[in-house]
């Protein structure tokens, strides 16, 4: 890392230490690398950078409240490892797939559990395709909780992930103030497509800005 990258890099702020633990200079790295390799292949944008930790690391790690001890873990359409990174750092009990379409993504996805997770023994994987791909579906079964960070209108990623899960996995999606104030008119389409208890949930109330809402819903009996 040059001299200037290492000086762009923000900080941790101090409830990193606490969200992540023993794993925090395991974040530093994956930020870092954000910072550096993420804006040069286009994954984050470059105004992206003095905010990585609050807008896309704590906000994404603030995810793990909903997620059950010990969840088998599939992280559709991962981009740049957004949720499934941070959630993953801050939840090593959790076993972690990361599942995207784009060769250059997948990439840049592969360095990084090789970079983070590999030393430190991480279950984390890369598959390369779409969620609703029947292939991909084979290789991430079973699974106990499926997440994912504004990649489609929900009754739409619920089309594409419904694959994926059996009866009792849940989806936990990160979605924009919209979607929730919308969501009471989704509530009939995502039953139809067999989700049950379709809720909004409130996580990270103490990570200040980075705190956020997700949308939870589980797969219902066939």
């Amino acid at each position: 890392m040059t001299d200037d990258v290492a000086a762009a890099v923000p900080a941790p702020p101090p409830i990193a230490a606490e969200v992540f633990g023993d794993a925090l200079p395991l974040a530093r790295d994956y930020v870092a690398r954000l910072a550096s390799d993420g804006v040069v292949r286009g994954l984050i944008g470059p105004r992206e950078v003095p905010r990585l930790w609050e807008r896309h690391v704590l906000n994404s790690a603030a995810v793990a409240e909903a997620v059950p001890a010990g969840a088998r873990v599939v992280d559709v359409g991962s981009g740049a490892g957004l949720p499934g990174i941070p959630l993953g750092l801050a939840r090593p009990d959790i076993t972690l797939t990361l599942v995207e379409p784009m060769a250059r993504r997948v990439e840049f996805l592969e360095e990084i559990v090789a970079a983070v997770a590999g030393p430190a023994g991480l279950p984390w994987r890369v598959v390369r395709g779409r969620a609703e791909d029947r292939a991909v579906a084979g290789a991430v079964r079973p699974v106990d909780v499926v997440t994912a960070r504004a990649v489609a209108p929900l009754p739409r990623l619920v089309g594409w992930c419904i694959g994926l899960m059996r009866p009792g996995t849940q989806l936990v999606a990160l979605v924009g103030s919209r979607a929730v104030e919308g969501l009471p008119a989704l509530v009939p389409y995502l039953e139809a497509a067999g989700m049950r208890d379709i809720h909004p949930r409130a996580v990270g109330a103490d990570l200040g800005g980075a705190a956020t809402t997700v949308v939870v819903m589980t797969r219902g009996a066939r």
